[in-house]
């Protein structure tokens, strides 16, 4: 008779430390006296999506999960890693094991959403229980509503609330890694290569796990400089979930009130893709922006991709994001702001470009923020604010020095000229989004 267990299927939680729906897994398999099988599928639906054989955030993830296996085989134990679609993975896992209970962790995209109603409708056919719970965020769904039950769609008034909601139940930790006795015991099972789900490995420099005291203290002032480390360069950590942003919430929020924002503007973004699944399926937030005439000419929309706009800031963003999968949160404003104003090219198309491109890619962020740069987006800058490049570089890269890393050729005959003057571009967008705004 086969043995009875539990799996618990890794997403975008891929650690051991304060995992929520691990620790109930492994907490409950110690109480019912069996044990947890810990799964990884590389869903071959999302894969085949992907352009590129050499993608950053594939092996981010490989890397990850051979890391994690180490760590297990230490242990005399074993994550079961396949490749294909969930559903085809989850119907041999339900053959091969006695499975009583699935847990897992909340996905949020109206594509997740379907694919976890799915696999939950499967499981409990053949008599097993489905769980799961809140982990990649620190507050979801209705969790902070308005006095009347109704999402926010402003910023400032939802971080308000978001801290009140957070005084009176800050998160406890879940202390998983200490029940990790609870896993199946198994000889180490094979990981399928980089190659065999149909990738290869990149140039990725792993951004490191830790974070340090000194940039969360000044990161007010000093996150707008890209030439600087002002950041902590976690967003691929929080996107993957190989950190818990819970931990990093408590730990930084007596540290610096600006960064212990950008994880209340995190939960926003994924409460607004909640409520408002739609902005995910190329739908502006605000709705009469999907009037807008765009000029979308795929020249300058080549232009921008390549960083061979003739606008130095906006070019050194895109280089460095093609080049290393990253780009500094100060740039990736102005390059969207370029795109989307300059060069009067839909947003959605460089949301795309980013969602190919970002190694820290998260669909809520991504949405989020192209919106906000747009105007189109819940609480967003206003259609009449366009940022002008030169400026830009005057406040936050005097000096050049960002620049000149990523555009060696400047001050030479090999740089490109602008490919739109700024004046006459800010006249153009204005008199389109008029256009398209008007009552």
């Amino acid at each position: 008779m086969k043995e009875k267990v539990s799996i618990f299927w890794y997403r975008r939680d891929l650690r051991f430390e304060d995992n929520v729906g691990l620790y109930h897994a492994l907490y409950q398999a110690k109480l019912q006296g069996h044990t947890v099988l810990p799964i990884f599928i590389f869903d071959k639906t999302i894969l085949s999506q992907q352009v590129e054989i050499k993608d950053r955030r594939v092996d981010f993830i490989h890397r990850t999960i051979l890391s994690m296996q180490q760590e297990l085989v230490k242990k005399g134990k074993s994550m079961h890693v396949l490749y294909g679609t969930p559903l085809e993975a989850f119907e041999k896992f339900l053959k091969m094991y006695n499975v009583v209970s699935v847990y897992t962790n909340h996905d949020y995209g109206p594509k997740a959403n379907e694919r976890d109603e799915s696999i939950a409708k499967l499981v409990e056919s053949k008599g097993a229980k489905f769980y799961d719970y809140k982990d990649q965020v620190i507050f979801e769904k209705d969790e902070v509503i308005k006095d009347d039950g109704k999402p926010y769609t402003i910023y400032t008034p939802y971080a308000n609330k978001w801290r009140t909601v957070w005084a009176s139940n800050v998160p406890k930790l879940h202390p998983s890694i200490k029940l990790m006795d609870y896993f199946m015991d198994s000889k180490a099972l094979p990981i399928p290569t980089l190659k065999d789900i149909g990738f290869e490995a990149t140039d990725l420099v792993m951004p490191p796990l830790k974070w340090e005291e000194n940039v969360v203290k000044k990161y007010t002032d000093q996150r707008n400089f890209p030439a600087i480390k002002g950041t902590t360069q976690l967003s691929v950590h929080l996107r993957f979930g190989t950190i818990s942003v819970r931990k990093l919430a408590l730990e930084t929020q007596s540290l610096n009130s600006t960064f212990f924002n950008e994880l209340i503007w995190r939960d926003f973004y994924h409460m607004i893709l909640w409520h408002f699944p739609q902005v995910a399926n190329g739908k502006s937030f605000k709705t009469q922006y999907d009037f807008i005439e765009w000029r979308n000419n795929e020249e300058e929309f080549e232009a921008w991709c390549e960083g061979r706009t003739g606008y130095p800031i906006v070019d050194a963003g895109m280089r460095e994001l093609n080049t290393t999968g990253f780009m500094h949160n100060r740039v990736r404003m102005i390059v969207a702001s370029f795109l989307t104003k300059h060069l009067l090219i839909d947003w959605r198309w460089g949301e795309a470009y980013f969602a190919q491109k970002l190694l820290d890619f998260d669909l809520a962020a991504n949405n989020g923020g192209w919106q906000w740069a747009s105007g189109s987006g819940c609480d967003a800058a206003p259609y009449f604010r366009v940022f002008n490049p030169r400026l830009q570089t005057e406040k936050f890269d005097k000096e050049l020095k960002y620049i000149r890393k990523w555009v060696p050729e400047l001050d030479t005959p090999n740089y490109p000229k602008p490919i739109v003057v700024h004046e006459e571009a800010r006249v153009r967008v204005l008199a389109a989004y008029a256009k398209a705004l008007k009552p």
